[in-house]
């Protein structure tokens, strides 16, 4: 059996060589549940960064347990040159459609990047370059850019965005299940579960819930 490859910064090297300073990994989570936003994160590392003792065990998030994520998202937040996080909501993401609502997540996830200053406020940071996860590239971005199918595996800027944005969206619907019991969404983050399908049925659909989406959609055929 193969041998999962781990995320390295061999795309990030190439770019860092060329001059290219700023390389800013994006990802988004968040394209398949019925419920709660789609959330992106973008992360920028130093080309002086030594991955495998600063962040041991970096992995695509999918890959990785709860446990596991939650402390990389601290070392990925205390040894990144900047972390910024964008989520677009599920009234963007019934208008919009999911992919363009996604894509926008991420554009505004790249605008949010920070960097650690001495100074109270942040410093907003402009990268050089962006590798994007998956087939398509920001829309209205001047930034140049690559897109990296299955890059939260290949690429360690990527994955650690992949990190960020999955925590953040999973502590978002945490909350979101104490304003909403009986959807299971602190256990299932909106996905379409068993338990998620069966209390939409029962319970109806909440304003969290994504319209556009059939499951939902179905349900609210039958209501009306």
């Amino acid at each position: 059996m193969a041998v999962k490859r781990k995320p390295d910064l061999e795309v990030e090297g190439g770019l860092w060589r060329e001059g290219k300073v700023h390389v800013c990994g994006v990802d988004e989570v968040g394209r398949g549940p019925l419920a709660g936003p789609v959330v992106a994160a973008a992360v920028v590392f130093s080309p002086g960064l030594e991955l495998s003792s600063e962040l041991p065990g970096l992995d695509d998030s999918k890959r990785l347990t709860p446990g596991q994520r939650s402390l990389l998202e601290e070392r990925i937040r205390r040894v990144a040159v900047a972390v910024g996080v964008g989520q677009s909501d599920v009234a963007e993401i019934d208008r919009l459609n999911i992919r363009r609502a996604s894509l926008l997540a991420m554009k505004r996830a790249v605008e949010s990047l920070s960097q650690k200053t001495s100074s109270l406020l942040p410093d907003f940071l402009l990268p050089d370059f962006l590798l994007i996860d998956g087939r398509d590239l920001l829309e209205q971005c001047i930034i140049p850019s690559m897109a990296i199918k299955g890059g939260d595996g290949t690429s360690a800027s990527i994955a650690a965005a992949s990190i960020i944005a999955k925590e953040t969206r999973d502590r978002l619907m945490c909350a979101l299940a104490e304003e909403c019991p009986g959807y299971g969404w602190e256990r299932n983050m909106g996905y379409p579960t068993q338990e998620h399908r069966q209390a939409l049925t029962k319970q109806g659909v909440t304003r969290h819930h994504r319209h556009t989406f059939k499951p939902v959609a179905d349900v609210l055929a039958k209501e009306t």
